[in-house]
């Protein structure tokens, strides 16, 4: 049993060594009888720009837990049961062949370390490169223009979120998210990622994380191959018999894809076997940056340069009833860059990326407008995909060609001009961009929205919509535009032995939220079938 305290604050001229000092005033003890202190969660309170607070939950324990809660009457201070440990059952049918993962973003790592550690040593194929040499790949890309469709930041070892900010945000309520937390620190992450109330890595250490990880799958019996793109499902009766992968036909019983959201041509392939697939909501827009002294300002007032400050970020949002649309910044990267994210030949996609440090002299956040599959032409599940392509292919047409980005300034696109120059933001994106109208390349309702938003975020967050503040097009890859539907235990409702997971299938949002995903359907496997002698 231990001791959970809210609400414990800090100035920012304290020091943290004062925390123990000041739960133990709260729980009215000696501070030498506090044990095992621990935090659990850290935010920043700047909602009263002159008087900017660290807050706190806490854990510990002490004597007499009971009595000391009782004693303090706050609904602060309560009692926390501790959580037994659950083992996870093993199931009955015989697997006749190792389980197969496709894909290694949070979902494929997740699902390969539990199984791996259950010892059900998982095969896990990639169709891009190990990180370090994705990287390089992905830096000749922007260097140069030249595209390799099968690595890049999209595909490859740690998925998507590799080459983003590395935030690990996230709305679900679930105990594995603290696992997910704590094996990425185990795997070279920062400790403050466990309680921070806004964890990020980074895109420079989330590079080794995966890597660590991935030798302990391998250590475990697991195996891993990059360069490995599956081609085919072979069914037979509606269940999975093999996999191609490369031109090799594979035997699987048991197949888990964690695909990510942009692998298209594999949905094309599922949509041809006949795996049930469906339409769902996204979003799409344009990255915005502005100078990230002015966020730091606009957030923290005074204190904007303090130390013990990290890089301000924002979160906006508005719904019009009229237009019967949302928009709102999504994936915001403070003290980042805005990186060319294509993974088709002649289609332009853009992403948000930040180092650890987050130091760079602009923030930017993607500006996006929710659209769905009323929005898309036809009726094929596969509409929402073909509406993002031919998006990404009049943005790559608007921007010039070479992967060059179309660029507008704030004020320019909200009075519908060109941009003749640059103001106070030089932008980051590479390979290199052009001035050009932005409504060129996106729907015309989106155009509209995105305006509205403008004028509704500058009313909180005065001067967000500045003149020469950038928007860089296009924005598309916010979320799969499809979803692989499945069982309440993660099986496809068509195709038996196929478990998809992760963003790819449409079922997380997010670094968390797909590694937790793929521990779910790992755990489900585990409940349904034995393990490999």
């Amino acid at each position: 049993m231990t001791i959970r305290i809210n609400n414990l604050t800090l100035a920012l001229e304290e020091d943290i060594s004062l925390l123990v000092e000041k739960a133990a005033r709260k729980l009215n003890i000696p501070i030498k009888d506090i044990k095992n202190f621990k935090i659990l969660r850290e935010s920043i309170d700047a909602r009263k720009k002159d008087n900017i607070k660290f807050n706190y939950a806490v854990e510990l324990s002490c004597s007499k837990e009971e009595k000391v809660v009782n004693r303090c009457k706050s609904k602060d201070i309560a009692l926390q049961e501790e959580e037994a440990s659950e083992d996870l059952p093993i199931g009955e049918k015989r697997l006749l062949h190792k389980p197969i993962i496709v894909g290694m973003g949070p979902a494929g790592i997740f699902a390969g370390l539990l199984l791996a550690r259950k010892g059900y040593e998982p095969v896990i194929f990639e169709r891009g490169e190990d990180v370090d040499t994705r990287t390089k790949t992905v830096e000749h890309f922007w260097k140069s223009g030249e595209l390799n469709c099968e690595s890049n930041v999209q595909f490859g070892e740690g998925g998507a979120g590799t080459f983003s900010d590395g935030k690990l945000t996230t709305r679900i309520k679930d105990k594995r998210c603290d696992f997910v937390l704590q094996e990425l620190v185990k795997a070279g992450a920062p400790e403050d990622i466990a309680y921070s109330g806004k964890p990020h890595v980074g895109t420079d250490i989330l590079k080794t994380v995966v890597k660590n990880i991935r030798e302990e799958i391998k250590a475990l019996g697991g195996q891993v191959y990059f360069n490995s793109k599956l081609e085919d499902i072979i069914l037979q009766d509606n269940m999975v018999k093999s996999v191609v992968v490369n031109g090799n036909e594979i035997p699987c019983e048991v197949l888990i894809l964690a695909i990510g959201h942009s692998s298209r041509d594999t949905y094309e392939m599922l949509s041809n076997r006949g795996v049930f697939l469906s339409a769902k909501p996204f979003a799409i827009g344009v990255r915005i940056e502005h100078p990230q002294d002015f966020i730091d300002e606009a957030q923290y007032g005074v204190y904007a340069k303090h130390p013990k400050l990290r890089a301000a970020d924002y979160r906006v949002a508005y719904s019009d009833k009229t237009l019967n649309r949302s928009v709102y910044s999504f994936c915001m990267c403070p003290g980042g860059e805005v990186v060319a994210a294509a993974s088709e030949g002649n289609r332009l996609v853009t992403n948000g990326m930040s180092y650890r440090k987050r130091d760079k002299e602009n923030a930017n956040s993607a500006l996006v407008v929710s659209v769905g599959p009323e929005d898309f032409p036809g009726n094929s599940p596969l509409r929402g995909m073909e509406f993002q392509r031919h998006y990404e292919a009049l943005a790559y047409k608007v921007g010039g060609g070479n992967y060059e980005a179309p660029l507008q300034l704030v004020g320019d696109f909200l009075k519908g001009n060109i941009s003749k120059k640059l103001g106070r933001v030089t932008p980051s994106y590479r390979p290199g961009w052009n001035f050009a109208r932005l409504d060129g390349c996106l729907p015309k309702y989106v155009v509209a929205m995105l305006k509205v938003g403008l004028e509704q975020f500058d009313k909180k967050i005065k001067g967000f919509a500045m003149e020469d503040a950038v928007l860089t097009g296009i924005e598309t890859r916010t979320s799969a535009p499809v979803r692989i539907d499945r069982n309440e235990k993660g099986e496809s409702i068509s195709t038996r032995g196929l478990y998809p997971t992760g963003e790819g299938a449409g079922y997380a949002g997010g670094i968390i939220s797909a590694a937790v995903d793929g521990l779910r359907i790992a755990e489900e496997i585990i409940k349904n079938y034995n393990n490999l002698v």
